[in-house]
């Protein structure tokens, strides 16, 4: 027997539709309110341009974006409000004209991925084959900034970086922090009659642990991207790809298992390197390498100023030179600027001790607050 028809619910509908009224006019609202933005930006970029200044300001946003966040009253979540205001800045900055931006490519990688965070979807993306080419692209001004990646936070430095470091005059601008996530991809989106699993060697390190347990017989063959991979995998349907869900739709595959890292929470830092020289923005970090003369304590008188001076060293790594048999390079993070009077202090007490020094820039930390899926109120959004 048929069920008659559900009684229209005119109360609800009533609701309903003046709630959708509210959206409409705020929306229209918002949109008003981006023209007389995007208005003021481009006068921003004229009077730049008059007076031959900078376009893209990484200070500057960096201190827009935290105002924002810190004055955010929800329910809308601080990752999603930077994002919005991430794609805002690029489309302000596109009238005047768009960013180059050369990346580790291609298309679908994480630093791609990081690249279109920080920049936005408005600049002009460029994909490059090795980390050498994009210092040179950025170095000949081919393109106005380039990202590349320094460390994961399971699996550790990334050498070539620091090793591009060594014989340029680049600075860091920004750095970006990623959190990463694999999958493993597949044409069917299952991992039935798979023979193969190809991604980057980091990716692989990073999923070592569930690749013994679940693919013990499936050899992981290394190539030179996660992107690459996902490529390969959708020429073959007996083949798999450990790599991003980006890379995954641009190549039409499917997760066959996603979050396959051993360590959630994994996360990578990439940095914008260009030519420009940052002022404080009271939440900085500096960079910076050197070559110690050799003698008994001298890494330890080295650092000693920076425990002295009240400054917290995050990270320090070490490299061979490659100008003289066991001579290395030291690589170390310090959070703070260099024209702040401890900071300034401690790298001149440093250098004191090096046969060479070098600081490669201060520059805004990266945010932390990248969470795009915290959890949001219930509701239809913008629907």
């Amino acid at each position: 027997m048929t069920k008659p028809p559900k009684a229209k619910d005119s109360t609800f509908d009533e609701a309903l539709g003046d709630l959708r009224e509210g959206i409409d006019s705020v929306d229209n609202q918002l949109v008003q309110l981006l023209s007389e933005r995007a208005h003021l930006a481009k006068r921003v970029g004229e009077l730049k341009s008059r007076h031959d200044k900078e376009a893209y300001v990484p200070e500057r946003e960096h201190r827009l974006l935290n105002r924002l966040m810190d004055s955010n009253p929800g329910p809308l979540p601080n990752g999603a409000l930077k994002q919005i205001y991430k794609e805002i800045i690029s489309g302000c900055l596109s009238l005047e004209s768009p960013l180059q931006v050369v990346y580790l490519g291609p298309e679908g990688t994480f630093t791609h991925q990081a690249t279109k965070r920080h920049f936005g979807m408005s600049a002009q993306l460029m994909p490059r084959k090795g980390i050498t080419e994009i210092f040179q692209d950025v170095e000949c001004k081919r393109a106005e900034y380039g990202v590349v990646p320094i460390e994961n936070s399971t699996e550790g430095v990334v050498n070539p970086t620091l090793d591009a470091f060594m014989n340029s005059d680049l600075a860091i601008c920004a750095e970006v922090l990623l959190p990463v996530s694999h999958h493993l991809l597949t044409q069917s989106g299952t991992s039935g009659g798979i023979n193969k699993i190809y991604s980057h060697p980091q990716a692989i390190a990073q999923c070592r642990e569930w690749l013994q347990r679940h693919m013990t017989d499936v050899p992981c063959i290394d190539v030179s991207s996660t992107a690459r991979a996902a490529q390969l995998a959708a020429e073959d349907p007996s083949a798999a790809a450990i790599a991003s869900e980006l890379a995954g739709h641009i190549h039409g595959l499917e997760p066959a298992h996603r979050n396959i890292e051993d360590l959630r929470g994994n996360m990578t830092r990439f940095l914008v390197i260009g030519h420009q020289d940052l002022p404080p923005t009271g939440d900085d970090r500096t960079s910076l390498m050197f070559a110690l003369k050799d003698q008994p304590g001298v890494l330890y008188d080295a650092l000693a100023p920076f425990a002295r001076y009240g400054i917290n060293m995050s990270r320090i790594e070490s490299r061979p030179s490659r100008r003289k048999a066991w001579e290395y390079l030291f690589f170390i993070d310090l959070v703070g600027h260099r024209g702040e009077e401890n900071v300034a202090e401690a790298l001149k007490t440093l250098s004191e001790s090096c046969q060479f020094m070098k600081v490669l820039g201060s520059y805004p930390r990266g945010l932390m607050n990248e969470d795009l899926t915290a959890p949001v109120p219930a509701g239809e959004g913008a629907t």
